[in-house]
């Protein structure tokens, strides 16, 4: 980018000011060759040091100690070419549905959603909702998951419930407050509530109903499939956090950082026995996305998510049948992560778990769109993988 005024920069010899500095220093016997003086004598060499050596000496140190930030993970040419070779379903297909903004209140408060419904719906269709993550807006996951075009060519409705700075200023699900983990409390039942109240009204299938989220919004997708197991048909976690994990910000902070010892320190914290259990009572189906380099929500987590569900399987079933019918795999994306799959199934074979762990992949979803946040293009298609698990899932009641 050009800068706008054609500024110069006065010049100046930067040698002599730095042999200038190191005179004056040595004269008041101060060493710097060695010790804190030397530090400093570099800092200041580095600072008169001309710009780009200096943005060369930064690259070389930031390269060193690689950190995740809040950004949107843009694709590289080659990658856009690569996609463009591949044409994902969701980039073939145009979101030409109406996508309208509706509100829905109860005793625990207002919250605003969107809705999405395709052009081309049929009688009785599933529906899907999507939990964003913390910062984000319902129009930014919708753009950076590609979810309303995959609903234009599957067929079913999207509905994005929206978090109120109000109830937190980082926009973050209140997964975290016990009273948020509860059913018929909290937020939980105002998300309930949406769902209820649009299912009704667009004539959905109530045995197709399905809720996914990243980070905090997938955090709170597992408390809906424990809280409302007879709402929720399937969930979808990315980059989220197992049930009863924490109950106040140091302890959610603690379970997010600290891997398996950060999960087991929450259960010490003071108040804790006051909280909701720490595992699941109702085997919902669920489907994992998280990558192991993320530095946010430790990918332990996921660990931990996969073990509560499938301890909750276990116990609808029976150990004897619980064990033993996973299959494994392991592949390469288009766009170059490595990921590993494991996919749990019961004694008929049908998946009632699939964990997908993607490697080198940060707090982001795999396979999103640059257009949204929090996004990796270079994974494997998250939405897409979601939309074929909950789509596969025997509908409840059927034979």
């Amino acid at each position: 980018m050009k800068t706008p005024f054609n500024i110069r920069a006065p010049s100046f010899d930067a040698d002599a000011i730095n042999e200038t500095i190191r005179r004056a220093l040595a004269s008041a016997g101060l060493d710097t060759k060695s010790g804190p003086m030397h530090e400093v004598t570099e800092t200041i060499r580095r600072a008169l040091a001309p710009a780009d050596t200096a943005s060369t000496e930064r690259a070389t140190s930031a390269s060193e100690d690689v950190i995740d930030v809040v950004a949107c993970v843009v694709d590289e040419p080659e990658l856009r070419r690569q996609a463009s070779k591949r044409r994902l379903p969701a980039d073939q297909t145009q979101a030409t549905g109406t996508f309208e903004t509706h509100e829905f209140s109860n005793r625990a408060g207002t919250r605003a959603y969107k809705l999405y419904v395709p052009a081309r719906v049929g009688h009785s269709p599933p529906m899907l909702l999507m939990l964003h993550g913390c910062t984000q807006s319902a129009d930014d996951f919708a753009m950076g998951t590609r979810m309303n075009q995959l609903a234009e060519e599957h067929g079913f409705v999207v509905v994005y419930p929206e978090q109120a700075t109000s109830a937190n200023p980082s926009k973050c699900w209140s997964w975290f407050h016990a009273q948020d983990q509860v059913r018929d409390g909290g937020e939980p039942s105002l998300i309930a509530g949406i769902t209820r109240a649009v299912a009704e009204r667009q004539g959905v299938d109530p045995r197709r109903i399905f809720v996914a989220g990243l980070s905090a919004g997938a955090a709170m997708a597992v408390i809906l499939g424990e809280t409302y197991p007879e709402l929720f048909a399937g969930v979808g976690a990315h980059s989220g956090l197992p049930y009863g994990c924490a109950q106040d910000i140091p302890s959610a902070l603690t379970a997010m950082k600290g891997g398996r010892s950060g999960l087991a320190g929450v259960r010490n914290t003071a108040g804790f026995t006051q909280a909701p259990r720490g595992k699941l009572a109702c085997a919902v189906p669920i489907i994992v996305f998280h990558g192991d380099r993320d530095r946010t929500v430790q990918h332990a987590n996921s660990i931990e998510i996969i073990r509560q569900a499938a301890n909750a399987h276990a116990a609808q079933v029976g150990d004897g049948d619980a064990v033993a019918r996973i299959s494994t795999e392991s592949g390469t994306s288009l766009g170059g992560r490595r990921y590993s799959r494991a996919v749990h199934a019961d004694a008929e074979g049908q998946p009632h778990i699939e964990a997908w762990t993607v490697h080198g992949a940060g707090h982001a979803w795999s396979g999103g769109s640059a257009s949204g946040s929090f996004t990796d293009g270079k994974g494997p298609d998250a939405s897409a993988e979601m939309v074929r698990f909950f789509l596969a899932l025997r509908r409840a009641g059927s034979a």
